[in-house]
């Protein structure tokens, strides 16, 4: 059986990062002191021992530079003896500010409202998309919305949790809320494939692919090209984290291109074979892991996803800076989008990428990752 897996639980974690985060804070001085889930003993005298790294969501394409990066031996390379993903959906933010986990795989919007709503000392070191994938999803041969105007006057589906996402992209573009209808959905796109309603919050990885492959002439309104682009897939880490471990974490984020850089270079059916296999994997370690929810992947979708994806990570800036590298631009852009949502942070609350930026300056060739 294959399967098209959408993401009913990921974009809730914006919506519980407030639920959890009173604990979690409370938690941080002693998560400071040591962890069980990383420790420089039993490390076979490798030169960092084991992290753990928190993914977003389930182990498919969204996680395939890191697949490399175990596969091809960079993390091993680069001084670790055990580098644990650890499949979502989660934002992080609790664990990481728990000491559950090292690094989180996460989002400017999780980690911003963490920051903006309970002062969570956290950073953004990198990001891996220099887009966010929300889109507003329609049919060509109905509403077929190309605009933010075209919005006006329709009636959209939209989930609970992303509610104050899409009111951003209403403020970007100076539209009323009174003049879109809004109806709660799930992440299920059928009801716009029923023409139930005439756009849809989707990404354009996952919702928009299930939609095409369905039969379906589609349209996007990405987001990230009107008027609310933020990065995602941010490589998170605690202040105190960052401040007393920058050394190990510029030898992870150098293992960490090496391995984005492999999606680049790599045919696509090796990288489907590849993110398969870890797939397999993580359904075949946990029975209760959401992989087994979905069934086999589907590889013309996990193929589509990794093309789809690919222009949400490389963009001009990437080009002439590196992977993972947010300008100042993006970044300014960044925090805009999320006061749009509601979200009141600074751009040095919640960026630093002194590291990123001191990678690239010690090893330019590091920045050539297109083939």
């Amino acid at each position: 059986m294959t399967t098209t897996p959408t993401r009913p639980r990921r974009r809730r974690g914006v919506r519980l990062v407030a639920a959890s985060m009173i604990a979690a804070v409370g938690m941080l001085g002693l998560a400071a002191c040591g962890s069980d889930d990383s420790s420089a003993s039993g490390d076979g005298g490798s030169k960092h021992g084991k992290i753990s790294v928190q993914y977003s969501w389930i182990k498919n394409e969204e996680f395939a530079g890191e697949f490399y990066a175990e596969e091809k031996g960079y993390y091993k390379d680069a001084g670790f003896s055990e580098v644990n993903g650890i499949s979502g959906p989660d934002t992080g933010v609790a664990k990481l500010l728990s000491g559950k986990v090292q690094v989180a795989l996460s989002d400017a919007a999780s980690v911003g409202a963490a920051i903006a709503n309970e002062k969570a000392p956290l950073k953004i070191i990198g990001a891996t998309f220099q887009k966010n994938p929300f889109t507003i999803l329609s049919l060509k041969d109905g509403a077929n919305i190309q605009t933010p105007q075209d919005l006006i006057g329709k009636t959209i589906g939209v989930q609970d949790s992303n509610a104050n996402v899409f009111k951003a992209i209403l403020a970007a573009n100076d539209i009323d809320p009174k003049q879109v209808k809004v109806v709660p959905v799930d992440f299920d796109p059928t009801p716009l494939m029923e023409k139930k309603v005439d756009g849809f919050m989707a990404y354009l990885t996952n919702e928009a692919l299930t939609v095409q492959l369905a039969g379906f002439d589609i349209t996007n309104l990405p987001y990230a090209e009107n008027g609310v682009p933020y990065v995602a897939e941010t490589f998170t880490v605690t202040d105190q984290y960052l401040a007393e471990n920058r050394e190990l974490l510029k030898d992870f984020l150098i293992a960490e291109i090496k391995g984005w850089t492999e999606t680049f270079k790599q045919p696509t059916e090796t990288t489907v074979d590849l993110v398969t296999k870890y797939y397999n994997k993580a359904a075949s370690d946990n029975a209760e892991g959401l992989e087994n929810t979905f069934g086999a992947l589907d590889p013309k979708k996990t193929g589509l996803g990794l093309e789809a994806q690919a222009k949400l990570i490389s963009t001009p800036e990437t080009e002439a800076n590196g992977l993972f590298t947010i300008s100042d631009a993006l970044k300014q852009q960044t925090v805009d989008s999320l006061g749009a949502a509601g979200w009141k942070v600074s751009v040095d609350e919640l960026f630093d990428t002194s590291i990123i930026d001191e990678i690239y300056k010690d090893d330019p060739e590091l920045k050539k990752y297109l083939p």
